[in-house]
Parts: structure tokens; sequence; C-alpha cells
């Protein structure tokens, strides 16, 4: 019989440094076997030779902080136009002496949003908190009570407008969109043919059109001497058209629901409304986060269409500043910087949307 002897010396015995850390996940990952190898060399050769001249031009040889005449005559990137136009940008033609008022408007909406992460914070009172949030905000943009100076909507624009189009487009899409889903499910003939109408309706056509309505069609049907903002008509049609699309993300949840659930529910003697939110869609809705998620981040990059009926978002404020003869041939500079604001925004509701999942234990 074989005896097995432990020693401290074989207890203490650490791996191959070839086969852990960087080292090793190299070896795993990108050079298993000889053409992984090569690939990898040819990529790495590519980025070489694609983020060398980019790093040299966007941080190297950049001007930070000089005039566009300067800028010119360099020959790296010109961050000084958003240096020197970042108030325009950010706040559009809001008023310069008052544009704390929006800079607060938004440091309240990202620490709603950052606190709403937490599921552990979900309760009544974060729902009052919101309320109270939103008044808030409301109170700060529009002005005219306790002393603040009262700003005409057509004056908003910047990065206030895009949060305000994009944040409460979607809160507001969302429950409409399952309340959608829920009219195509129905039994009830008249109901269901309504909502197919209008989901099939909204989904057969492109947002710019239900924004082009919005801005110069609806006016007309107006009676004479009442007109409606602009910013709310074009928030009106970003939640109709994004309402189609999460109804029909949601009610592939609610056929995904096995026809047991509903016995079950029938069983214990529950009504519709008490089956639909006790039972059927809280599993509904964990299992279709992704899509939903996916559409949301859509719709919420759709708001820079806004710039098609004059309405001055960030998108629109960048647009206007390329338009500075000081500052034309820049636009690489300004876009970027454009992007990166969409990016952090989009990369936000994904990775909270990743968390969720895990959370909430979807599909398992």
């Amino acid at each position: 019989m074989a005896v097995i002897i432990h020693t401290e010396e074989h207890v203490n015995l650490k791996p191959p440094t070839s086969t852990t850390g960087i080292i090793g996940w190299v070896r795993a990952n990108l050079c298993n076997t000889w053409y992984n190898s090569l690939f990898s060399l040819l990529i790495i050769y590519i980025l070489w030779q694609v983020m060398a001249p980019f790093i040299n031009w966007a941080l190297i040889n950049a001007n930070w902080t000089s005039s566009g005449a300067e800028c010119h005559q360099s020959g790296g990137a010109c961050w000084s136009i958003i240096h020197a136009n970042i108030r325009f940008i950010l706040f559009g033609f809001y008023p310069p002496p008052e544009q704390w008022r929006p800079l607060t408007a938004m440091i309240i909406l990202f620490s709603l949003l950052i606190a709403s992460r937490n599921r552990n914070w979900w309760s009544k009172n974060l729902l009052y908190t919101w309320l109270a949030g939103l008044i808030i905000m409301g109170l700060l943009m529009k002005g005219g009570l306790f002393g603040l100076t009262s700003i005409e909507s057509d004056q908003w624009g910047g990065l206030p407008l895009t949060l305000m189009l994009s944040v409460f487009g979607l809160a507001a899409a969302y429950p409409l969109g399952v309340a959608l889903a829920l009219g195509r499910q129905s039994r009830l003939p008249v109901i269901k043919s309504l909502t197919v109408i209008y989901i099939e309706m909204i989904r057969g056509v492109p947002l710019i059109s239900l924004l082009f309505m919005s801005a110069i069609i609806f006016p007309l049907f107006l009676p004479e001497g009442i007109t409606i903002n602009k910013i709310l008509r074009a928030q009106v049609a970003i939640i109709m058209f994004t309402a189609a699309y999460v109804a029909e993300v949601v009610r592939g949840g609610l056929q995904a629901m096995p026809k047991g659930q509903y016995e079950a529910a029938d069983s214990l003697g529950l009504n519709y409304f008490q089956t639909m939110r006790l039972i059927i869609l809280p599993q509904a809705l964990k299992i279709v986060i992704p899509p939903t998620v996916s559409v949301l981040i859509s719709a919420f990059k759709d708001t820079s269409l806004v710039v098609i009926i004059a309405l001055y978002d960030v998108l629109k404020t960048t647009q206007s500043t390329l338009s500075n003869p000081q500052w034309m041939g820049f636009s690489t500079e300004a876009y970027l910087f454009v992007g990166m604001i969409y990016f952090v925004c989009c990369y936000f509701m994904s990775t909270w949307s990743r968390r969720l999942e895990i959370e909430l234990h979807t599909g398992r």
C-alpha cells in the first residue's frame, strides 16, 4: 500500500508564475495557440498604429486653454473649444447669472438617480423624496417664487434639457408601456384592438415624424390664441414613441409566463388586478430587464433628435458653438465631448440593469 507523506514544503508550494497573474492570463487567453498568438500580435500592431497618433493628437500636442487662432496653428486637438464654451454647451441660453439653478437641479437629479441604484432604499420615503426633488427642480428651472427670477422655457437648453426629456420621458413611458402590454393581452376586443392599433401605428413610423407632428402639425389644430409649450409637445412625442416599444418587450415577458401561474392565482381566488400585480408582472418584468433597458437606452439617445425642431439640447448647443468662426473646424473635439456625455449616461443605465439582474436572480 502506497503511503503519501505531506511535508511543509509541499503544503506551501505555489503554482508557477507563468500560470498566474497577468502572465498567466495572457498565456491562457491570447497565446494559448500559435494562431491566437499571431492574431494577438497583429491586433497589438494595429492598435499601436492607431492609438499612438491619437494619443499624440488628443493629449501630447493638445491645446487646453488656447484661443481659436492658436489652435488653428497647432496640429493637436483643440480642447479649448470646450473650455471656452462650456457654459453655453451645458446651459444654452439660460441667463448666465442664473445658471447656478440648472446646475443645482442636475446635482439633485444625479443624487436621486444614484440613491435609486440601492434597492435597500426602495420605499415610500424614496418616492416622496423623488416627488420633492422634482418639485424643487421645476421651481429652480422655472423660478417666479421665493425671489427667483422667472425664466421662460424657451431659454432652457443644454444638458438640463437633455436630461429632462430623457429621464421624465423614460419614467413616464415605462408604466404606459406596461399598461399597453396588458391591454394587448386583454380579452376585451375593444381594448385589445385600440392598443394593437396604437402600438403598431407608433412602431410603424420613425420618431422624427412624431417630433415634426408635435412641433408643426399639432399646433394647427389648437384654437386660436391657445399654445402648448414646444418642450412639452416634444416630451409627449418621446413618451408615446418609447411606450410602444416597451409594450412589445413587456408583452414578450407576459407570454413567457407558464399557464400554471394563472391557474395558481385562480385557485387562490385572486382577481385580475391582484393576479397581475402580485404574481404575473413581478416575474414578467424581471425576465425582460435586458431588452427593456436596451429600449430605454435607445430612447435616451433618440432624444438628440429634438435638434430638428430647434430645441437647444446639448447636441444643438454644441452645433451652435461650431458656427462661431473662431471655433470652426473643431467639430471632432466638440462631438467627442458630447459623445462622452452620452456614453457615461448609457453606461450608468447598463451597469445598473446588470446589477439589478443579479440582485433579482433573473434567469434562475
